[in-house]
Formats: structure tokens, C-alpha cells, sequence
């Protein structure tokens, strides 16, 4: 193998009060990373271009060196959902999220308590009692993720009714906005938003939600759906790539660029906690990537690996949890990485698809920090975080520029 890309999904941050005006990243004990760094170099990137608040296909599209419009999140989430579409098959990311009597969004991910099993249980009202004049394919995939397939000839050229990532009480739209005057468009438009409103229905009244309230939980009484898309994206061919992948949307991305992919079921949100459960998936996926690395080091030029869990406590303004992901992935990952990459000559790449700052709580345009390890006997002790990261040598680069620095190729 000669190279290995380690993305870790809104790694970057900003200083926090809770950690003394440090990032997570800063205030992390991560010595395998910062072995990396005193070795290699590091440097900064926009991972699609400065000012742009990219989302994670976004930011993957272009780090591949893809063209931004080659990016579509609802297709390649369904491709990675395991969802059979054809072209003209209309894809969605789905979450389902609560909502008032108002129509106002309480929470988009319904207080990320609900459970694999009530997931796929309103999965399953869902595609068995709502009728439309065509086939459609929803699927459940992780916590309260979802994929939405219309099967047929439809327009994407409509808005999601997820217009907004401002936390909060926030008034919902509620509708999905046709953005042309043709008449595909206009009736794709009207059928979306006919489903939603089925939908909303089936879930308002579901056994799962009645025994939620009960239980004082907020109900998945609606759904979110974002990233219309009709046809795969036309994405630059990795084939000597292995990617172990376990998040819908790096499985799509993956399988249409052309790499091998080898993945594993996500344990199962089976209490409230949904941290437990972001460790459990978190703890499972370094040691899949480690076995995986050891099984496809001889066969493949190249590997990417996407973490996945270090984004969430961003979202949720948990400083002090992302700092305990990033090490305990210093700890398994890195260390690993450590171990197998100077005696083999294999250059290694970490960074972040884009910031997630916990005081924001949502993703930003800040820059991510890159380090490139490629196997020099330099030694500058070094500490890998966002700070540093800005003084290194690699300076400034935008996301489709970072293969190029780095010397992967496809």
C-alpha cells in the first residue's frame, strides 16, 4: 500500500470555554498523532473553497477532486442504503426529527433517542399504508437517518423541506419548492410534498410515538428530507482504492468512484443513550479499519478511511466528548498507523471534511487542518491541531488541491 487518507468527519473546531479556550483537537492527548506531525508536515485546507459551509458529500466530492456539482447527497445515500434505482429514480437523505402542533421544528434528529428497532418500525408503517400513483423505497439506516427513493421519472430540481440547520425552535417550511416552471418539476414537487404530509400523519398517530410521549421522549412525528437527486454523479475512478466504510453516504460515495468496499452493520441504538451507542459504533469501526488495512495492505495502492462519530459533538456543543474520541482514535487508529507506515513506506493523510464547531453547533467555513506524513527522517517536534496546522509548510490549499500536494493518485 502506498498511502492511507484518515478523514475524521468535523474533527475542526474553535476554541471552547469548557477547555480553557482550546480546541478538542488542542486539548487532546494524541501522541501517535503528533508523532505523525513532528515527522511530516502540515498545513491548512478549505475543503471545498473559503467562505463555502461544506456538507460531507460535498466536502468528499471535491477532496476526490470531483467538480461541486458532481455532489448528490440523496443518491448517494441510497446507493449506499443498498436501494436499486434506475435513472430518473428521485433520492433523498432523509432524518426524522419532531415537530409542534405549530408546525415548528422541536429537533431534527427527535432528541437522537430513537431506537434501530422504532426506526424501522415507522419505516415499515411508512412503505406499507401510505399509497402514491408509483413505487417508493424508504429505508431506514442509522439512529434517525433515512433513504427515500421515488422510483420513476422525476425532476430534482426541487428543494427539500429541510431548509435550515439553525438549532432550535425554529419555524418549519414545511414544504418542498419546485425551482422551475416545467411541469415535471411542478408535479415532482406536489408528489414529495403529498408524501410528506402522509407521512406526517402515519407518524403523529404511530404506537411509537404515542408511547414516546409517554415516556416524556419527543416523538418522530415528521420527517426532513434534503439532497434531491435523479441519476449518479459523474465521479473521478479510484479503482485501486479500498474504502471501509460503515455510513451510507461513504459507501455510495466509495461504490461510485469505483473503490472496493468493505463494510460491517452498525451496532444497534437499543437504550436512550445515544453516545453509548456513538462509542459502540466508534470503538467497531477503528477496529474494522485496523483489520481491514492488515487484510487489503498488499492488494491496493491506496485506502480511505472515514470516521464518522467525531462530528456529532459538534453538534451537540460536547467539546469535552470530541476530545475523548479524537484520543481514543489516537489510541487504536493512529497508533496502528504508527506502527505499520514507517517500515513500509506508506504515506498517510489525515484531516476533516469540514469544521463543526461545538459552540455553533453546526458546520462552519472555518479551514481543517492537514497533516502529511510521507515517510521523511525529518524531526520538528510538532502538535497536530488546528493552530499548527496554519504555520505549516503545506500552507493553504483548497480541497481538490490536496491530492495534488500530497502525491495520491487514482
Amino acid at each position: 500500500m502506498k498511502g492511507i487518507l484518515v478523514i475524521i468527519d468535523g474533527m475542526a473546531d474553535l476554541p471552547h470555554k469548557l477547555l480553557k479556550e482550546k480546541t478538542p483537537l488542542e486539548d487532546a492527548h494524541t501522541p501517535n498523532l503528533d508523532f505523525f506531525a513532528t515527522r511530516g508536515e502540515m498545513g491548512y485546507m478549505y475543503p471545498v473553497k473559503p467562505s463555502f459551509i461544506p456538507e460531507s458529500d460535498e466536502a468528499i466530492v471535491s477532496i476526490f477532486g470531483n467538480d461541486l456539482e458532481s455532489s448528490s447527497r440523496g443518491w448517494l445515500e441510497a446507493k449506499g442504503a443498498n436501494i436499486k434505482m434506475t435513472r430518473g429514480d428521485l433520492a433523498f437523505r432523509v432524518n426524522f426529527g419532531t415537530i409542534d402542533e405549530n408546525g415548528n421544528i422541536i429537533d431534527r434528529r427527535a432528541g437522537r433517542t430513537l431506537t434501530t428497532n422504532e426506526a424501522q418500525e415507522l419505516a415499515r408503517a411508512i412503505m406499507n399504508r401510505i399509497k402514491m400513483p408509483f413505487k417508493f423505497t424508504f429505508v431506514s439506516t442509522v439512529q434517525h437517518r433515512a433513504a427515500l427513493v421515488f422510483h420513476g421519472g422525476f425532476s430534482e430540481n426541487i428543494t427539500g423541506n429541510d431548509l435550515t440547520y439553525v438549532m432550535g425552535k425554529v419555524k418549519h417550511e414545511g414544504r418542498c419548492q419546485a425551482l422551475d416552471d416545467t411541469e415535471n418539476t411542478q408535479y415532482t414537487a406536489s408528489v414529495v410534498n403529498d408524501f410528506i404530509t402522509k407521512v406526517q400523519e402515519i407518524l403523529e398517530e404511530h404506537p411509537v410515538n404515542k408511547k414516546r410521549k409517554e415516556r416524556g421522549l419527543l416523538p418522530a412525528n415528521a420527517i426532513f428530507i434534503r439532497g434531491a437527486g435523479i441519476e449518479p454523479p459523474k465521479l473521478k475512478q479510484y479503482k485501486k482504492w479500498v474504502s471501509p466504510s460503515y455510513m451510507p453516504l461513504e459507501i455510495g460515495f466509495s461504490k461510485v468512484s469505483g473503490m472496493k468496499v468493505v463494510t460491517f452493520d452498525y451496532p444497534k441504538l437499543k437504550k436512550l443513550d445515544a453516545y453509548e451507542n456513538l462509542w459502540d459504533g466508534l470503538k467497531k469501526a477503528c477496529k474494522f479499519n485496523i483489520k481491514s488495512i492488515k487484510k487489503f495492505r498488499k492488494s491496493f495502492d491506496y485506502a480511505y478511511i472515514h470516521i464518522k462519530e467525531t462530528d456529532l459533538p459538534g453538534h451537540d456543543n460536547k467539546p469535552i466528548e470530541k476530545k475523548e474520541m479524537l484520543e481514543y482514535i489516537d489510541k487504536t487508529l493512529i497508533k496502528f498507523l504508527r506502527k505499520i507506515a514507517p517500515p513500509n513506506k506508506i504515506k498517510v493523510v489525515i484531516t476533516a471534511d469540514h469544521s463543526t464547531p461545538c459552540k455553533l453547533k453546526a458546520h462552519s467555513a472555518d479551514p481543517v487542518p492537514v497533516l502529511f506524513y510521507d515517510c521523511s527522517d525529518m524531526l520538528k517536534e510538532k502538535h497536530f491541531n488546528e493552530k499548527e496546522a496554519r504555520k505549516g509548510n503545506l500552507h493553504r490549499m483548497e480541497g481538490k488541491e490536496l491530492f495534488k500536494k500530497v502525491g495520491f493518485v487514482k
